[in-house]
């Protein structure tokens, strides 16, 4: 018997606005690539990738995540893991994507910034050609390395405006403030990009108040310790801030103890504009429709719920008011079909 929830969800009109592109490295592209570049790695198959996949928390990740960039190194190899990634999503329904890169986590391997990018861009380029998959890039600094490291992959991101529409801050939340980026955020901001940051993913609910405060994001990414203090919940309403969320990861990375208790039903209850995305899915478990799956029958959502999700990841977005607009009316069509 087919399952309704899945059917809506499978072609369901979405745009993903919490993806890192170096996160989709799937073990089989990594063992490729190693073999490809002459890069050895510590594990001989697949089998042997997958098994290193269980991590006690956020750390636990970033150190298997940064060891797996360590396969890409020539341009081809970001054009492939980026279109890798577009293949797999056109297939679920996503028409529109907003992207992460880390150049800090290659510039610091030795790979220059224009190579990272000139890959991405030329797959993202044929995936609105070839895939109708319209895409925004932005260039998050690491959280974890000094704020002066962070104005070097600031400048590198002003030689290319016309490509890199906004500014987001990543890596290890704990212990790393927003407060630490307020003046690469600030010289971003004159420079005329626009600014997001994780939040409130392993931090408390004010790193998400201080993002907004200091770091002045237009969109939170995470953001489920934002619930914790009903003034904040309210402010995001009122403001219609967007909040990008994602279930698999908060699950796997130990963020939550079951899906059950994932807050995304309650913020959608409390009016806020949150969004479903897959953050880093070749190493949690799931593209962006298992993340709908999966936190639908865990909350216990319901299909109008479902189509508000769907549409939020549109009006969250940074397309323009046009764009916006004729994404959520394919929604509309869609669900009329059904």
């Amino acid at each position: 018997m087919t399952d309704p929830i899945a059917s809506l969800i499978e072609h369901l009109p979405k745009a993903e606005l919490h993806l890192h592109i170096e996160g989709t490295l799937e073990p089989e592209m990594m063992l490729a690539l190693a073999q490809r570049n002459g890069i050895e790695l510590p594990y001989a198959s697949v089998e042997e990738i997958h098994a290193a996949y269980e991590f006690d928390g956020l750390q636990d990740f970033l150190d298997l995540y940064y060891a797996g960039m360590s396969v890409l190194i020539e341009e081809r190899d970001f054009h492939d893991l980026t279109r890798a990634y577009l293949d797999k999503v056109a297939d679920q329904g996503v028409t529109h994507v907003e992207i992460f890169f880390d150049p800090q986590a290659h510039t610091d391997r030795g790979i220059a910034f224009e190579t990272v990018l000139s890959g991405i861009l030329s797959a993202l380029e044929s995936g609105v050609r070839e895939l109708g998959i319209t895409s925004k890039l932005i260039m998050c600094f690491l959280r974890h390395l000094p704020e002066e490291q962070a104005f070097d992959a600031l400048a590198c991101a002003c030689r290319h405006k016309d490509h890199i529409h906004a500014v987001g801050l990543d890596s290890g939340e704990a212990g790393n403030p927003p407060e630490k980026f307020a003046r690469v955020y600030e010289a971003a901001r004159k420079e005329g990009f626009l600014a997001v940051a994780h939040a409130g993913e392993e931090g408390p609910a004010a790193y998400v108040k201080d993002a907004l405060d200091i770091l002045k994001v237009s969109r939170v990414d995470h953001g489920n310790h934002a619930l914790d203090d009903p003034q904040l919940v309210a402010r995001l309403a009122r403001e219609k801030i967007p909040l990008t969320m994602c279930p698999l990861s908060n699950l796997r990375l130990k963020g939550i103890p079951d899906l059950a208790a994932h807050p995304i039903k309650r913020a959608l209850d409390a009016g806020l504009l949150a969004t479903v995305n897959s953050d880093d899915p070749s190493y949690f478990g799931g593209y962006i429709n298992d993340n709908y799956i999966a936190v639908s029958n865990a909350v216990g959502l319901s299909p109008d719920e479902i189509i508000t999700l769907a549409k939020n990841s549109f009006a969250g977005s940074f397309l323009s008011d046009r764009e916006k607009q004729a994404q959520l009316d394919a929604v509309d069509r869609y669900v009329e079909k059904l």
